[in-house]
């Protein structure tokens, strides 16, 4: 029995809880019975290698906009506790809950096996995402610059690219970014959740507060890099009333385009969620549990085509037009634009040096 106290957590983890492997028979779970030396707060992040043979990820899914995407790190130390990435740490042997954003595989050799893949015949030039899963500029990014090196393979081959993160760390890489820019190959979305720095600092703990994610989305532009905002996750009750400050906020740093989704809680998210709920909004947990499932059907969750993102029901209806009408109101009707693939090249692996 987890005896994780709602007001307890874990210090600087968005989840309290590490619910059970589905696909694990023993699991641990921590506990807050410790004596005060015993006590394992805080968790340090450990790092893995991962020796993964092949970097990038192929999407049939008709929800996102994209068919290929690169991720280079699994496992998330944002610590997002809505985060629908969470489940996947479960096909490694960890759990969703704190080891999702505690235990963090990294592909150190992404890049070599990213430049390879591009120079193969069978490639075609096409968008890629980095990442579809989880964020390519986490914190230790900032040591291992494996996104960076994966964005100069992409320079040099001009391969398409759009980029969607949380970190301000984005910028660092404006010299690549351009690069790309000018054969129309790059776009950059920041996911913008809230602008009040202290629901952003529980619900996503180790991300970049607000205002540095829209001050990122304005030196983007300032380098002629298209940029947007995601308003992702909206979740009703608790940040669904900041949906026309954040277009808004967003709009005048320079974003572009914008887009959004509806929180989606599949599978082991939902009690890490809750739990965080309890934690910090307990008199709010049943209004805000009761509107996500009038987005579902009376559920928590939808794996349903064509409105696991946006939900269905009059709420869905309400923020869809709220969301559509704020987008004309401050100038980001535009749909994504297209990145073009007419600059590709396609260079041997041995050659990069030379460009």
């Amino acid at each position: 029995m987890n005896r994780t106290t709602p007001d307890s957590g874990i210090r600087g983890r968005g989840a309290g809880i590490n619910p059970p492997n589905r696909f694990e028979a023993l699991h641990y779970e921590i506990e807050d019975w410790c004596e005060p030396e015993e006590d394992p707060r805080p968790i340090k992040t450990s790092f893995f290698q991962d020796d993964s043979q092949s970097v990038i990820s192929h999407n049939n899914s008709p929800d996102v906009g994209f068919d290929v995407s690169l991720n280079p790190y699994r496992g998330c130390e944002h610590g997002c506790a809505y985060c629908y990435a969470r489940p996947t740490h479960e096909y490694l042997g960890f759990s969703a809950g704190v080891d999702f954003e505690s235990k963090i595989l990294v592909k150190t050799n992404a890049a070599t096996l990213l430049a390879e893949a591009l120079a193969k015949p069978s490639w075609r030039p096409q968008h890629l995402a980095l990442s579809g899963v989880t964020d390519p500029y986490q914190p230790i990014e900032r040591k291992l610059q494996i996104t960076r090196a994966c964005l100069r393979v992409l320079a040099d081959f001009r391969n398409p690219v759009h980029i969607i993160t949380k970190n301000h760390l984005v910028t660092r890489d404006i010299d690549y970014l351009s690069e790309l820019a000018q054969y129309d190959a790059v776009s950059v979305t920041l996911s913008v959740t809230t602008l009040e720095t202290k629901l952003s600092q529980i619900l996503e703990p180790r991300a970049s507060i607000p205002a540095s994610r829209l001050e990122a989305i304005a030196k983007l532009r300032d380098h002629g890099i298209p940029a947007g905002v995601n308003v992702a996750p909206i979740i009703p009750g608790i940040n669904d009333h900041e949906v026309a400050a954040i277009l808004q906020a967003a709009s005048k740093a320079g974003a572009s385009f914008a887009a959004y989704t509806i929180i989606r809680l599949p599978l082991t998210v939902a009690p890490v969620f809750i739990e965080w709920l309890e934690r910090h909004f307990p008199e709010r947990k049943q209004k805000v549990l009761d509107r996500i499932r009038s987005l579902r059907d009376g559920k928590l969750n939808s794996a349903n085509f064509g409105d696991r993102m946006r939900g269905e029901g009059p709420v869905a209806d309400q923020i869809r037009q709220m969301f559509h009408v704020c987008k004309m109101r401050y100038g980001m009707a535009n749909p994504f634009q297209e990145l073009s693939t007419a600059a590709f090249r396609r260079i041997s692996p041995d050659q990069l040096e030379m460009f």
